[in-house]
């Protein structure tokens, strides 16, 4: 699923960026399981699959049937204590002021996404999101897992709907969730990532400071 606000029919280029751990500071998936407790154990999973060693897939299945029994009403809490990463803001503005357009895609939930994606007046985002039943978590994912195969597919799909050639594509991330996407955007930018990622990146951004992609975009500094 991908949601979008007022998104632009053409653009003159596209930045993707991942969500926890990029576009923000937190894993949201363990923002929630602190509502069951189970925090440290989902960090573990967590940790291997961002490494590459585990399917992304499969631990994040792993990872929600943890949570079940979590209200809903808990998981919307969860959007208070997420911190956006410095320079968000300042990457959004100089992306739109230069024509382009700004995009996210995720390996977590709508459920927390949606605000903070309008907030930040981001042009697309999609992510996964929770199976509920009463009004509590099930311990499922509903729908197509949100993985490396879909982010990349995201990418090119919304850079076909924007009229940006891939040649004005980057991708931006830190776990090997988002080697798809790095692999087909022109410029792909490890962003304070793991090694296998920055292994295969085209930059290597080790500060944690979004507006610094600005210059790479030659649209600053």
């Amino acid at each position: 699923m991908s949601s979008a606000g007022d998104a632009p029919v053409s653009a003159r280029f596209l930045v993707v960026l991942d969500v926890d751990s990029t576009l923000i500071e937190d894993e949201v998936i363990e923002l929630v399981a602190d509502y069951a407790g189970v925090t440290d154990e989902v960090a573990r999973i967590t940790e291997r699959a961002m490494r590459g060693e585990l399917d992304f897939e499969g631990s994040l299945r792993s990872r929600v049937a943890l949570l079940r029994g979590i209200a809903l009403a808990d998981v919307d809490r969860v959007r208070e204590r997420v911190t956006v990463t410095r320079g968000v803001p300042e990457l959004v503005a100089g992306v739109h002021a230069a024509g382009g357009a700004i995009a996210v895609v995720s390996g977590g939930f709508h459920e927390v996404l949606d605000p903070l994606a309008t907030d930040l007046e981001l042009d697309q985002w999609r992510a996964n999101r929770f199976e509920v039943a009463d009004g509590v978590l099930t311990g499922g994912v509903a729908g197509t897992i949100v993985g490396r195969e879909t982010k990349r597919e995201t990418l090119v799909a919304w850079a076909g709907e924007l009229g940006v050639p891939m040649t004005r594509t980057i991708a931006i991330g830190d776990g090997a969730n988002d080697l798809g996407m790095m692999a087909a955007a022109a410029l792909s930018v490890a962003f304070d990532a793991k090694p296998v990622v920055r292994e295969h990146a085209s930059v290597s951004m080790p500060e944690r400071d979004l507006s610094q992609v600005l210059p790479l975009l030659g649209l600053r500094g």
